[in-house]
């Protein structure tokens, strides 16, 4: 066979790989494991009862605004690391901002409170259930994006796995938000954003093991 009939004969078996097929198979991914965070967590630990006198404080807003604003930018993350060659360009900034933000208010809250109501601020009552809680939340996602990122191409393993874990403990303490209590920045800025940085730190661990291809 001349060499012009093989690359002709290899171009007709070409498939076109459509371009959002990655973004569908991360979509699917985070829905599915935010659903069952939001399954686990309901059933696990149950939302709280009092979610329209809860709706009119501002502090619930700002975790609500806090943990999307980071799921944002995981998913980001993500979506680029799972393609060889992507540069995560914002990323840095998008990440920075919303914890900036969040210990700004905090460090106006403890400055602002009397001595002996400070370390209630950043411990509450439930500052270790909170580490706990939300990596459980968080696992289903974890475990779903670490599948679609599986299926797709990623080379900086460690940096994705890692970006995977910001993911899914962004959207683990968003669902969490709904059962937690603990209304203070600085607690926020300290546990919501240590678990992430739990997974985060985990999912570094994970990704060579799991995500080689």
């Amino acid at each position: 066979m001349k060499t012009d009939e093989l690359v002709s004969l290899l171009a007709a078996n070409v498939t076109s790989e459509n371009p959002n097929a990655g973004a569908r198979r991360l979509g699917m991914a985070l829905g599915w494991g935010g659903l069952a965070a939001a399954l686990l967590m309901s059933v696990t630990f149950g939302v709280r009862s009092d979610l329209g006198a809860l709706a009119l404080l501002p502090m619930f807003w700002m975790k609500l605004a806090f943990t999307a604003n980071l799921a944002i930018v995981g998913g980001f993350a993500v979506e680029r690391l799972s393609r060889p060659g992507m540069r995560l360009g914002g990323v840095w900034v998008g990440l920075v901002v919303p914890v900036l933000l969040m210990w700004l208010v905090g460090l106006w809250a403890f400055a602002s409170a009397e001595p002996d109501q400070r370390q209630a601020l950043v411990f509450g009552r439930s500052w270790a259930s909170c580490l706990l809680k939300i990596t459980l939340v968080s696992l289903p996602v974890l475990m779903g994006v670490f599948w679609a990122m599986k299926g797709l191409a990623p080379t900086r393993l460690a940096l994705a796995g890692a970006a995977a874990g910001l993911l899914a403990g962004a959207v683990g303490g968003f669902v969490y938000a709904f059962h937690c209590h603990e209304m203070a920045a600085p607690f926020v800025g300290t546990w919501y954003l240590g678990s992430m940085a739990l997974l985060a730190l985990a999912g570094s661990l994970l990704g060579p093991r799991l995500l080689h291809w």
